[in-house]
């Protein structure tokens, strides 16, 4: 990076944890620090519950998803609209009425201590793994700039991170999202705009776009039925639904966002915010992705993305790197021929028949470059998806820009990582600490085991961060790991919710045998698609939960206010 693109990064990072802090308030309550007083508006938390989600796995992540897979990944969120709409109809109202600081203090309301617990412990592993996989991808952004051991970078971010949430609370951590969300979004557009004005002349973005549909980049649609297909027009409407049930209707890190509304009117139109602007903004993110593939039809790209490992393999097979890079060179211009015969034509069907043959000839050497890559590694399946987007920007963008973008990475990262650092600490304290070590602890202590807490799970998240790079693609990375928690976990708040005749004995069983109903179907049937495993988790555990509330002493327990923690 230039002198210009430091000077804008650092700059920015600078102003964001200085923003952050100075938004923090200064009421130094256990309320203030969980809850932000419940003084936020709509338009706060609805954009602090997009930050928290849309962290740089979106930036990196999703948008070499489009390149690699094209629009396909917009299904995944297909099913969120319909959450949105479920979760404020049923479980902000129920949340707001009892008053909780964590969304398990309602199980312990509605059922009894040992199932909070249960789901308060299976959040805290849950999300301290996905607090990891958001950790470790800008890890990957500044291990590529900078040239340093990931480890290093993931030590810096743990740090940077750690400063201004340990001390700020929640009150600042949500209003430098809204912030972030603007930085990011920004970044998204810039490179948008100059992977279309990086083309060549007498090529539109309509050519681009044509070029990228005949190299099925820009079907967002698969209407068939396939149980091992990840993407999906019906695992998208049935399986993402239930995992968006899960995560922003019992997930602490979304949940913890509308508890800190001033009232319940705020709470639902946050949520309906996202509804309405999720949806187009990930296809956005999408099309980002596949305007950059479009960008390298002219550009050359890489045979490897991974600069780490393109350079051990120049360096540890010199004769094969330097044929393979030879015939990569040639299929490449074929292809770059073929994309300019097939715009100068306006797409005739002989154009478009070399440009297919000529796109296979290219993704075939590269399949011979990736073999090269997998061979002696010791790593396993070679995946370098999470470098194309970086690879863009780095190599084709204007000075300063450069800056802008990766401060647009570090802006969603910070805001992801900061808010579950926050929530997860909050659970640690609400749901255990002050439950079971010291009950009835006070109010300044309270806050203290608040930040020890935080920094812990910052060093847990940067240990589990270092195996990142093992996951493949980030964005896929992180939904995987939550569809293995978040299926039991919803149907565990759909028996608080929804059905009044599940006992206490059956929530907690039904949690139980529903969490080890994921686990050994995903060992059995490796190739199910992992979204699915959402709506498996949620039926197993209200149908066990059921059978063991057979004579266990049914019947509901009417919620009541929560006592604060620290009061």
């Amino acid at each position: 990076m230039s002198g210009l693109d430091w000077l804008v990064l650092v700059a920015s990072l600078v102003l964001i944890v200085t923003y952050s802090l100075r938004r923090s308030g200064k009421d130094r309550s256990v309320h203030a620090y969980v809850a932000a007083g419940k003084r936020m508006r709509w338009w706060v938390i609805g954009l602090s519950i997009m930050a928290t989600q849309a962290s740089a796995i979106t930036f990196i992540g999703t948008t070499s998803q489009g390149y690699s897979d094209g629009m396909r990944f917009v299904q995944f969120y297909f099913g969120l609209p319909i959450a949105m709409v479920l979760i404020a109809a049923v479980a902000a109202p129920a949340f707001h009425r009892t008053g909780v600081r964590t969304a398990y203090e309602y199980l312990e309301q509605r059922f009894d201590a040992r199932t909070r617990t249960l789901a308060s412990a299976v959040f805290l592993v849950q999300r301290g793994l996905g607090v990891g996989l958001a950790l470790y991808a800008p890890a990957v952004a500044l291990a590529v700039i900078l040239g340093l051991p990931e480890r290093v970078t993931i030590l810096v971010m743990v740090a940077l991170v750690s400063a201004y949430t340990v001390l700020g609370g929640i009150r600042s951590v949500m209003r430098a999202d809204a912030v972030q969300m603007g930085v990011m979004f920004g970044g998204i557009a810039v490179a948008f705009v100059c992977a279309i004005r990086g083309l060549p002349d007498g090529v539109s973005l309509r050519d681009a776009l044509s070029l990228a549909g005949m190299a099925g980049k820009l079907e967002a649609v698969d209407p068939g039925f396939d149980w091992n297909s990840r993407y999906t027009l019906w695992s998208g409407l049935v399986g993402a639904t239930f995992l968006s049930l899960a995560y922003f209707g019992t997930d602490q890190s979304q949940v913890q966002r509308y508890l800190t509304a001033r009232s319940l009117y705020h709470s639902r139109v946050s949520l309906m915010f996202n509804a309405v602007l999720k949806v187009p903004l990930q296809a956005f993110i999408l099309l980002a992705g596949v305007a950059v593939f479009a960008f390298f039809l002219f550009e050359p790209p890489p045979p490897l993305f991974h600069p780490a490992e393109r350079e051990r393999v120049e360096r540890e097979h010199p004769a094969d790197a330097a044929r393979i890079g030879s015939s990569f060179a040639e299929a490449f211009e074929d292809r770059r021929v073929a994309a300019a015969r097939f715009v100068a034509s306006r797409g005739s069907p002989a154009s478009r028949g070399d440009f297919l043959a000529a796109d296979r000839r290219l993704a075939s050497v590269r399949d011979e470059a990736v073999s090269l890559a997998e061979r002696d590694s010791g790593q396993g399946t070679y995946s370098d998806t999470n470098y194309v987007f970086l690879t863009f920007v780095l190599g084709h963008l204007p000075w300063g820009l450069v800056g802008l973008i990766m401060a647009g990475v570090f802006a969603a990262a910070m805001s992801t990582i900061s808010s579950e650092l926050n929530s997860l600490a909050t659970s640690t304290v609400v749901d255990h600490y002050a439950r079971y070590v010291r009950p009835g602890i006070g109010e300044a202590e309270t806050v203290a085991a608040l930040r020890w807490a935080t920094l812990g799970w910052a060093v847990y998240a940067g240990v589990f961060a270092t195996f990142g790079g093992r996951l493949g693609s980030l964005i896929e990375a992180v939904n995987f790991v939550g569809s293995l928690f978040y299926g039991p976990m919803l149907g565990v708040f759909a028996a608080a919710f929804l059905f009044p005749r599940i006992s206490a004995v059956g929530a907690f069983w039904g949690t139980v045998v529903g969490l080890a109903t994921v686990w050994v179907t995903k060992l059995a049937i490796p190739g199910l698609a992992f979204l699915w495993l959402n709506p498996l988790g949620c039926l197993a555990t209200l149908l066990a939960a059921w059978f063991f509330s057979l004579g266990s002493g049914v019947g509901a327990r009417p919620g009541r206010p929560t006592r604060e923690v620290g009061a």
